[in-house]
């Protein structure tokens, strides 16, 4: 499997952070090459002109921002299973993800 890039947003790009953490280790632990990062709504646009991600995940409290999303990129967006987000649980979103990417 090449390379995978999966772009997190929330509202401030803090929020996700350690989630994209889990999410890096369940994809070294599952020897899946993936590039995670996470970023602001503010900062969206410009991350996914420069970075070409596979996927986009909106954090729970961005949900809002869904419709639009899917409107102007031509790439799989979602919002992240609230419960999986409270959580923290990284392989569960990572496999949401690599869900959408397929």
């Amino acid at each position: 499997m090449s390379e995978k890039t999966i772009m997190l947003v929330c509202a401030a790009g803090m929020s996700t952070s350690l989630l994209v953490t889990k999410m890096q280790r369940a994809a070294k632990d599952q020897n899946i090459d993936a590039k995670i990062f996470a970023t602001s709504a503010a900062e969206a646009d410009s991350k996914i002109e420069n970075d070409h991600p596979d996927v986009l995940l909106l954090g729970p409290q961005v949900s809002y921002m869904l419709d639009d999303f899917k409107k102007r990129v031509a790439i799989p967006v979602a919002v992240i299973n609230m419960q999986d987000y409270g959580m923290m649980d990284g392989p569960k979103v990572l496999d949401q993800a690599l869900g959408l990417i397929k």
